[in-house]
């Protein structure tokens, strides 16, 4: 399976958005992608006080279309993550969806780990405050492969990926706004450590650049494959990168150490 992670440089502007994750989906579709992933938050990045606007329902017109677009070009999406309205306390889901190559839903992941943190970049971020928790662990089957979803911070938390892989998970996403300050030294650390864990390989879209005069991210979208190489990076930009996926790879180096196999709770 050939597999493509989009880079992308999201704003306050989802018409743009939608837009642009649009030709980048038809562009690594018509390189060969079969399954394509978009970054967290590829909808829509702006101000606090837009959130309520810019938030929709999973029926709602961003993903109808994306579902739509992945029925039309035979390709499995992953809707990196779109903000969900709906969620208690007036709060919304920061929500990842996995679309078959027929447009249906096949997984829902709301993020379980949520980024209330001080990176040192003079910028707090409580994402809690507009944002509830998830509770599932969520995988889907797409083109045969089984799919594990996650978002950004998440990568952070081992267990989580511990769990997909012991659901048969042989592709983790992990799309992302990585911060430029905690990016430039964790990012590859934690995709390929990740990767090696739990023999998978990893997909991880990214958005990359400047979006508002506080709020830039750190970019290199990869692939990582389940030895923990990184395959194929992304530099500075919009754009997509793509790699091919082997299931055999993974058979092998799960054969050749047998890891999952050995732990001992």
């Amino acid at each position: 399976m050939q597999v493509a992670a989009v880079q992308m440089t999201s704003t306050n502007d989802k018409a743009r958005n939608v837009e642009v994750a649009s030709a980048w989906i038809r562009k690594a579709a018509r390189a060969g992608a079969q399954l394509i992933g978009l970054p967290e938050n590829f909808s829509w990045m702006g101000p606090d006080a837009e959130r309520a606007s810019a938030a929709e329902a999973l029926t709602g017109p961003t993903l109808t279309h994306f579902a739509s677009l992945a029925r039309e070009l035979s390709v499995g999406l992953l809707a990196g993550s779109i903000l969900e309205a709906g969620a208690p306390d007036g709060r919304f889901y920061n929500c990842s969806t996995l679309f078959n190559d027929r447009g249906e839903k096949v997984a829902v992941y709301r993020k379980i780990h949520l980024f209330d943190v001080d990176v040192g970049d003079a910028t707090p971020y409580q994402e809690s405050k507009a944002i509830a928790p998830g509770t599932e662990v969520v995988s889907g089957e797409v083109l045969a492969a089984r799919v594990g979803l996650s978002i950004c911070y998440d990568i952070r938390f081992p267990e989580l990926y511990r769990r997909l892989a012991s659901l048969g998970a042989t592709i983790l996403t992990v799309p992302a706004a990585f911060t430029l300050t905690t990016g430039k030294d964790h990012w590859e650390v934690l995709l390929r450590a990740r990767a090696i864990e739990n023999q998978c390989y990893v997909l991880a879209p990214a958005q990359v650049g400047r979006h508002s005069q506080k709020r830039v991210t750190y970019g290199h979208s990869m692939v990582v494959d389940p030895w923990g190489v990184v395959i194929s990076q992304a530099s500075d930009g919009e754009g997509f990168v793509m790699a091919e996926v082997r299931q055999d790879l993974v058979a092998e180096v799960r054969q050749r150490i047998p890891a999952l196999g050995h732990r001992r709770l």
